[in-house]
């Protein structure tokens, strides 16, 4: 059963928004989404990426933490084969110095980018195949714990400590994560609006079967995030959602943008492209604020899960929050 909402913001390009003015909207989201009760706020990391702004979560999140007092805070997530654990770990360790026990270290191994990009990122970038190690490296700093003999960082820690760590969770949108997850004993966190739910349950259940208990976490713990928008009738969560569609519709294409006004969005190239959008309404998280929720209820059912975050693009600042706020009234 669904217990627990929270948000994923990934401060989308708006055509006709300058990009600050997007960053500075995330912030006042989560602000927003503290009022509202949501359980956590999470930011993500994407590199020249003409849809997405948002390059550097754990500057964001800095900014959020201290606009906020208790939303639980988190990157989803770090793209972690970029950079050096240790570092990861020290600007973790300040965020949680910043908002005690509030923190949450979300790290997946994409590049959140194009090859290019991500190795132009860092040339001396860390295969995604020492994914694992880092994690666990990683773990071991942000808990303050000691590296085994031998190991070269033995003795070396991540400063600044405190009573609290972050949490950290593993990334996935597909068996992969999901068993890192479980062998490590860390919370997963499955990316529904990747794979439009294509995976889900096996990636969960697998999860669920191969979980061992850890220091961390001793039961597993799993939240889906996915795309959704809420209006007050259907007529009116369609016409907003063309924006969100037609960025879908285009990036399957290769042409990554701003998002459009719904207006111009809805001005298909193709019947394929029309076509697409009707399924695309049919099958997701799109309507009144029941039909949503209810819908969300069935996917925690049947995934056996208790938290969704929810990610929601629209082309009105006004929209987006006001979606937020007609699911955070039903739950």
């Amino acid at each position: 059963m669904l217990k627990h909402l929270s948000i994923l913001d990934q401060s989308a390009a708006i055509e006709g928004v300058s990009h600050s003015a997007v960053i500075q909207n995330t912030v006042d989201l989560a602000v927003h989404a503290e009022s509202l009760g949501y359980r956590r706020f999470w930011v993500s990391e994407h590199h020249s990426h003409p849809s997405i702004v948002g390059t550097s979560p754990e500057i964001l999140m800095a900014a959020i933490s201290q606009k906020t007092n208790y939303i639980r805070l988190g990157s989803a997530g770090v793209m972690l084969p970029h950079y050096s654990a240790l570092k990861v770990a020290e600007q973790f360790r300040v965020l949680e110095s910043l908002a005690p026990g509030r923190i949450d270290l979300g790290v997946g191994r994409a590049p959140g980018s194009d090859m290019r990009t991500a190795q132009i990122m860092n040339p001396q970038s860390q295969s995604a195949a020492h994914f694992p190690q880092q994690v666990q490296e990683l773990d071991l700093w942000l808990r303050n714990e000691p590296f085994p003999t031998g190991h070269l960082a033995k003795g070396v820690q991540a400063f600044p400590l405190g009573d609290t760590f972050p949490d950290l969770w593993i990334l996935g949108s597909s068996d992969y994560g999901a068993q890192l997850a479980a062998y490590l004993g860390l919370p997963y966190v499955f990316a529904h609006f990747i794979t439009d739910g294509e995976g889900a349950k096996q990636a969960i259940d697998l999860y669920h079967h191969q979980f061992k208990p850890s220091s961390r976490l001793q039961e597993p713990q799993v939240i889906v995030c996915l795309w959704a928008l809420a209006a007050e009738n259907e007529e009116e969560a369609f016409y907003h959602f063309r924006s969100r569609a037609r960025s879908k519709i285009d990036r399957q294409k290769g042409i990554l943008g701003s998002m459009m006004h719904p207006d111009k969005a809805g001005k298909w190239l193709s019947e394929h492209d029309e076509a697409q959008f009707l399924k695309m309404c049919q099958k997701g998280f799109v309507g009144t604020s029941d039909v949503v929720i209810e819908k969300m209820q069935d996917l925690a059912k049947d995934l056996g899960i208790e938290e969704i975050a929810v990610i929601t693009w629209a082309h009105d600042f006004a929209v987006t929050k006001n979606s937020y706020t007609l699911l955070a009234k039903k739950l």
